[in-house]
Parts: C-alpha cells; structure tokens; sequence
C-alpha cells in the first residue's frame, strides 16, 4: 500500500494546494460587510456614507460622519445548486484492460459510481463590526474586522466527482486601523492598514482499485494558514453638497501558506504525509461610485468595481526539498462588476432601498473546477433602514443571486497506480456537468451612536 501511493499522495496533496489558490481566486470575493449597503446593491460603496461601515467602504467616508458610532451585524448566505447532464467515467491504461502490460494510453473502461446531490454549500453567517470616531471636524480613526474572501464546498460522500474535490473551505479575515482627513467641504482622503489570516483545509479522494469504488478510496486533505499585510486608500469628493463622488483602492495580499498533508486508507492508517508550500496573492481591486441627492427624499447612487485577476497566471508548488513539483496555468481574467440603487427616505425614521448589481467571472471554461463552479451573478437587492432614536438604526436587506449556468470538464489521468509498474500511473477519471447556482442573503446590522 505505501508503494502504491508514495507519489500519487505527493500529487494529491499538490492539487489539493493548488485548489487552495483556485477557491481563493475564483470569484469568491465576499461583499458581505454591509447591510445597509446590501439593500442598494452596493452602489453607492465608497461614495454614500451612512454607518461606521463606510471605514470599510471607503476609508475617507469617517470624516462625513457627525459622531463615534459602532456598527455590527452580518449576512447569512444559503447556495441552492442543480448538477445536470453529468458524464464521470473510469479510464484505464489500455493494455492493462486487455490483461497486457500498460503501454501508456488510458481508455474509458465504465462510469464512476456515485451521486450528484447538488445543493453542497451549507449555510454560512457572514459577520463584521466596525467602529468610527470623529476626533473634530476633519480628522477621524476607526477600526473594522470582516471577512473579504472566503468559500466552502462540501459534496456528500459517494460524490461522482470526488476525485476533483470533495470538500473546500477557506477563510479570510482582515483587521484594520484607519484614519481619515477632511481638507475642506469638497475634499477628503484616507488611509487603512490590514492585517489578514488565511486558513484553509481542501479534501479530495484517490481510488484503490479500478472499481473506484468509494469504500475504498483514500482520502487525502491538506490544511496550511498564513497572515499577511495590506492597505486601503480612499479620496470622496464633493463639487457640490448633492453629488458625491468617492473612489477606494484596496492592495494586493501577499501570502506563503505551509500547508499539512496526509492521506488516510479506509482503516485509518496514514499511507502517506509531507508538507507543500503555495505562493499565493490576493489581487488588487478599484472601486468608484456615486451618491446623487435627487430630492430631500430620494438619492440614486451608481457603482463600478474592478478587479485585478489577471495577476493569478499560475500556481508553482514547491515540495518539502524546496523542489518546484508542479507549475499549474490559470491565466485568469480582470473582472469588472457594476451597480445601481437607491435610497427612499419614507418617513423620518424608515428608509428603503433597493438595487441591482452585474458581477463579471474572472474564470475559464478550461480552468473551472468542482470545487468552485461558478460563473456571471447577477444580484438583487432590497432593504430598510429604521432609526428609532436618533441614537440607534437598525438595518435589514435581503439579496437573490443567480448565476448564469455554467460547466465543468476535468480529467486526470494519474489517479490510479499499479504495483507492476512501480507505482507508474495507469488510470484516472474524467468528470463533466453543468451546474447552475442560486443564492439567498439575509442581512441585520445594528448601529449605535454615542
């Protein structure tokens, strides 16, 4: 058994990394650090400035607000997913099928047994706080921790596709110091430092036999961290007291994750262990938008986000000797994502809002995996806002995300080894299926005012 997996396991914990960065990288940037925000659509991100949440939205927005205040709450998030039209077949190589030596083709030899449930994200709770202080007319500090990327897939066990990625989650939180400057009635500027953790634990099964039967499959997981640092830039500017303009650009992350691996039979023993090592950068992003007040009621805003995934070419693996074991294409795209909302001032102490927003997909058709099989959303969004004291407001929005329906085709084909041929691989899978994703948030936040 060890000399069968000594170097598909080394594989496996490799792609298991790699997927670290392709969960990371694959358009599962998170939105949810605003509820108020979340009613309009986020259009009005880094120009509209409503709560303590604007130190995310826009660093320079601090010196706008009239008092220290604290704003706390999240988003529950629930994905419904439908697997469609799946094909998993077993592949072998040829010779071996005819009772021969391999000679190095691999032919389909009979579908991969398994199901295709569907619905493989859990619900999950989004949260963030965020604290701004006005020390006088133009000068303000604040604090904020939230979640700027994250994703979880987990497929049940007889998954047809399990041998691409069973089970994915990667989180992200960022803590950041900020301070912002008022010059004068039009013009204000800011500055956030971030310091970010990463943690991610990524899973996947091999076969043991050409059944590919998943009693038998070894699972193989890998769990690395790392933290790395950031910053925020934001400018608002005001030419006259109805029209906002606001711009923020948030910096790449650096980060080297030390990853854990290992791979257990189905009797629990370790067949094999080592460490990988990912270079890994979070990408840049620019968003602008505008806040119009159209009456003493009503305010339209409009945003625009740009996103620098271009920078995610490719993925180098180096294994526990410092030896570059795998080099892995990406060649991702820059994405942009565009909003609209607006703001309904209904009473003086309710607000309502509602918006929609475009949100382009950095992936491929060639690249896209099991793991994150997602593509173009487009968002709707409504939401209130009930001040009951001049003290405390209370936010809820509600969004419906659809994706445009999309597919995967994977194949590998070192995934089985024979003990003939030294450990050589001799089969592997293919796996195809569209998939098609919807998903519901539900959003509450608190702010108080001191």
């Amino acid at each position: 058994m060890h000399n069968k997996f000594k170097k598909l396991t080394l594989a496996a914990a490799v792609a298991s990394v790699a997927f670290a960065g392709q969960a990371q990288a694959g358009g599962y940037q998170i939105n949810e650090q605003s509820v108020s925000g979340q009613g309009y659509g986020h259009a009005g991100r880094s120009s509209n400035v409503n709560d303590a949440t604007i130190v995310y939205g826009n660093p320079a927005g601090m010196s706008f607000l009239d008092r220290a205040q604290i704003t706390a709450g999240g988003t529950f998030l629930s994905v419904d997913t439908d697997i469609s039209n799946v094909t998993a077949s077993r592949t072998l190589d040829a010779g071996i099928a005819q009772g021969g030596a391999p000679i190095g083709t691999q032919v389909p030899v009979g579908a991969i047994p398994g199901t295709n449930d569907g619905d493989m994200v859990p619900g999950t709770l989004v949260p963030f706080a965020f604290y701004a202080h006005p020390v006088n007319e133009r000068l303000a500090f604040g604090f904020g921790v939230y979640a700027p990327f994250g994703s979880k897939t987990e497929y049940e066990e007889n998954f047809q596709g399990r041998y691409f990625g069973d089970f994915t989650e990667l989180r992200v939180v960022s803590a950041q110091p900020t301070v912002s400057y008022r010059f004068n009635d039009q013009w204000s500027a800011g500055i956030g430092v971030t310091y970010n953790q990463v943690e991610g634990e990524l899973r996947r099964q091999l076969p043991t036999s050409a059944a590919f039967n998943a009693a038998g499959d070894v699972d193989s997981r890998v769990e690395g961290d790392d933290d790395g640092w950031g910053y925020n830039l934001g400018v608002i500017y005001q030419p006259v007291p109805e029209t906002t303009l606001g711009l923020t650009y948030r910096s790449a992350v650096e980060y080297e994750l030390e990853g854990t691996f290992q791979a257990t039979d189905p009797l629990g023993n370790v067949v094999r262990a080592d460490t990988a090592n990912l270079d890994l950068t979070t990408p840049e992003t620019l968003n602008f938008s505008l806040t119009q007040q159209m009456t003493d009621r009503l305010k339209l805003m409009f945003g625009a986000s740009w996103v620098r995934w271009s920078q995610f070419e490719e993925i180098s693996i180096l294994g526990s000797q410092g030896n570059e074991i795998t080099n892995e294409q990406q060649n991702y795209s820059n994405a942009w994502a565009f909003s609209t909302g607006g703001e309904y001032q209904l009473t003086p102490t309710v607000a309502l809002r509602a918006g929609v927003a475009l949100d382009f997909t950095p992936t491929n058709d060639q690249d896209r995996s099991v793991r994150i099989p997602s593509d173009e959303r487009r968002i709707f969004s409504i939401g209130a806002g009930w001040t009951p004291t001049a003290d405390l407001t209370l936010d809820f929005a509600y969004s419906y995300l659809t994706e445009r329906s999309t597919f995967v085709e994977q194949d590998r084909q070192d995934l089985l080894a024979s003990a003939q041929t030294g450990g050589m691989a001799v089969g592997g899978a293919t796996y195809s299926a569209d998939y098609k994703n919807e998903a519901h948030g539900f959003g509450a936040q608190l702010t108080y005012r001191f």
